[in-house]
């Protein structure tokens, strides 16, 4: 007797799924044509030029503005369905300006956010600690510094326990500590399956704390990747500091000389070699004869800066 294989279960949709999508202002395409598939549990770093498109899609996302064409959808429910509404109370949203009620103070703010949001009135204080405004919870938001403002409007994001973040310049204003506090709050988020989308235009501050990012150039997805994914899409070349004997730098100019596509430049204390990314190994080998002699290697990777201009003007 045959027996059917059991079923399969149809995979989970994704956090964050962008079909086809464009937004026309008049004859202004702001967004043009954006396909992109974001994953539960991911920390997806957005970035672009100031109009690339990047709040826009927010906007989108959030439902708080129609696309012109194509389809974006939530946890696999439709922005413009009619189930969005309660799915959108698993958001949470941070703009790039916050703007807040300067009568109320901290924790007046957050219960205000929480009633319109539908999350517990018991979450407020908690956040205010986890935001380290535990102190100032009881003062006027008008008394707030901006990093203070910041990390309230990063409170009020959190309010509800939301599975998807969309967090827009999240650290305008914020020290390096409380940036390093804040990516801490990030990878504790993401370790509990929450769904995390930021822009910046720090580009070296993403670097490290996103899976994946996505380059935004006007209103088209120019690339998306890991670092090193765009890295190696970008062909830029790698830099490798040598430091040797001012007496042996001119036998290492010789030994790379043979080297396609590479060039090195000799300066006081070594010389520095641009090489192209597949030729890094020959590199290393042509100076293997030096031995001893070669005091220090240094490899440098393209910046995530470097990587984005070489991108964005492919």
């Amino acid at each position: 007797m045959t027996r059917n294989p059991p079923p399969i279960d149809p995979p989970a949709p994704a956090a964050i799924e962008v079909r086809g999508v464009h937004k026309r202002y008049g004859a202004l395409h702001a967004v043009d044509g954006i396909d992109l598939r974001i994953e539960r549990g991911e920390i997806l770093g957005l970035i672009g030029h100031n109009g690339a498109g990047k709040s826009t899609l927010f906007k989108m996302v959030l439902g708080l503005t129609p696309a012109t064409a194509g389809d974006i959808r939530v946890g696999g429910t439709s922005v413009q369905g009619r189930d969005f509404r309660t799915a959108r109370r698993h958001l949470g949203y941070l703009p790039e300006n916050v703007v807040l009620y300067d009568n109320l103070n901290g924790l007046e703010t957050l219960q205000f956010f929480a009633r319109l949001k539908g999350a517990p009135q018991a979450q407020c204080a908690a956040l205010l600690e986890q935001v380290g405004l535990t102190h100032a919870g009881r003062r006027a938001v008008r008394e707030y510094s901006k990093g203070m403002r910041q990390r309230l409007g990063f409170a009020q994001a959190l309010l509800g326990d939301p599975q998807v973040l969309l967090l827009d310049e999240p650290t305008n204003g914020l020290d390096p500590q409380a940036i390093r506090d804040f990516y801490a709050t990030l990878r504790s988020l993401q370790s509990r399956g929450v769904t995390i989308v930021i822009t910046s235009h720090i580009l070296a501050e993403l670097q490290e704390r996103v899976d994946r990012l996505a380059i935004l150039a006007a209103g088209k997805l120019q690339a998306l990747g890991s670092v090193q994914a765009l890295r190696d899409q970008a062909h830029m070349p790698l830099t490798i500091e040598l430091a040797l004997d001012d007496a042996d730098i001119p036998t290492a100019v010789l030994a790379l000389a043979p080297l396609q596509g590479v060039t090195a430049t000799a300066h006081a204390g070594g010389l520095t070699a641009i090489c192209p990314r597949d030729a890094k190994m020959a590199v290393l080998g042509a100076l293997a004869p030096l031995g001893t002699r070669l005091l220090d290697v240094q490899i440098h990777e393209p910046s995530l800066e470097d990587v984005y201009f070489g991108l964005r003007d492919q």
